[in-house]
């Protein structure tokens, strides 16, 4: 099968063979798989990572059983069958000490023809979400988990720092609550993608005058970092939902004396993330800034890299 490869930050698509899938596991035919800040952080060297990348997809399962024949989408972190470790005994399985996670750690990933994953971690896509907003659910299970930690509802005021993909998802998901929310970012035009859905903005030369109960971090980068914990109020609490592919200097004096509770949020519930797909509670299809084969996918990374771009999709099948 074809599959995008990376090794020494490098990348390239090349034959490989099917995977098969051990006990517990299915075979996946892939069908779309988008490009995720994570991928171009890997081929940076976020993480010492050889293999097949991607881990946002949308698939149909190959594998006789059950499950043959339907479109899943996939939870990423893959417990082993009967795991004990301490966090497993805990419920935590997102941090299983012998977890792999599908494109980033020991597991291959979804730039390819065919994947495997446990049983365990499928969910089926309903009829009213398309192949295209499937590929979003992983991204958007990220952005409600941000739900799952922490408590917002009405009479919160909340931040979104960051216009990029995720930083749009967490927009969405949050607003959802009825808080009072601003998405914060550089670009006009993609802050007009949440105005369009009756959402509040903000440009960084009109920042707003009040510090917020929670702010999310989703730039990535150390100037966000810091604009976000400026934003936080005394006591409030920063939601860190970025990757860094360097090392992050911060003033923990400030985060100190104003006691304020950092969290770190990854992956998310993926049954929240594909009921508001279905809903159309968040849209979306206008993140989608491209669309390459998986033989191009060299290509279509480059493009992800450009600054203003959105999602990428590699159309992988049929």
């Amino acid at each position: 099968m074809l599959a995008l490869w990376l090794e020494n930050q490098t990348v390239a698509v090349r034959e490989i063979a099917v995977p098969s899938p051990p006990p517990g596991e299915v075979l996946i035919r892939v069908l779309r798989a988008g490009i995720c800040n994570t991928d171009l952080e890997l081929i940076r060297g976020y993480y010492p990572y050889t293999g097949v990348l991607g881990h946002e997809f949308v698939g149909v399962v190959e594998s006789e059983g059950e499950w043959h024949g339907k479109r899943v989408c996939g939870e990423i972190n893959a417990v082993p069958p009967g795991c004990d470790c301490p966090p497993c005994r805990r419920g935590d399985r997102t941090h299983c000490d012998r977890r792999t996670v599908l494109g980033i750690v020991n597991r291959p990933g979804a730039f390819a023809e065919y994947l495997t994953l446990p049983v365990e971690n499928l969910h089926a896509v309903p009829d009213a979400v398309s192949d295209e907003q499937a590929v979003f659910t992983e991204p958007l299970a990220a952005a409600f988990e941000i739900l799952e930690q922490v408590h917002i509802g009405p009479g919160d005021t909340v931040y979104v720092v960051g216009d990029g993909k995720l930083g749009l998802l967490c927009a969405q998901a949050l607003a959802l609550t009825g808080c009072a929310l601003t998405a914060i970012g550089k670009h006009a035009e993609k802050l007009a993608l949440l105005e369009r859905r009756g959402l509040r903005t903000a440009t960084l030369n009109a920042l707003p005058a009040q510090r917020a109960d929670v702010v999310v971090e989703c730039t990535g980068s150390p100037a966000g970092f810091e604009l976000a914990r400026r934003l936080t109020r005394p006591r409030g609490t920063l939601v860190l939902k970025s990757t860094y592919a360097g090392s992050l200097t911060v003033d923990m004096s400030r985060l100190v004396v104003d006691e304020i509770t950092v969290i770190g949020s990854r992956c998310g519930p993926f049954d929240r993330a594909l009921r508001a797909l279905a809903s159309g509670e968040v849209e979306v299809t206008g993140l989608i800034h491209a669309r390459y084969p998986l033989r191009e996918a060299v290509e279509a990374l480059a493009h992800a890299r450009h600054p203003g771009v959105l999602k990428v999709l590699l159309e992988v099948g049929s």
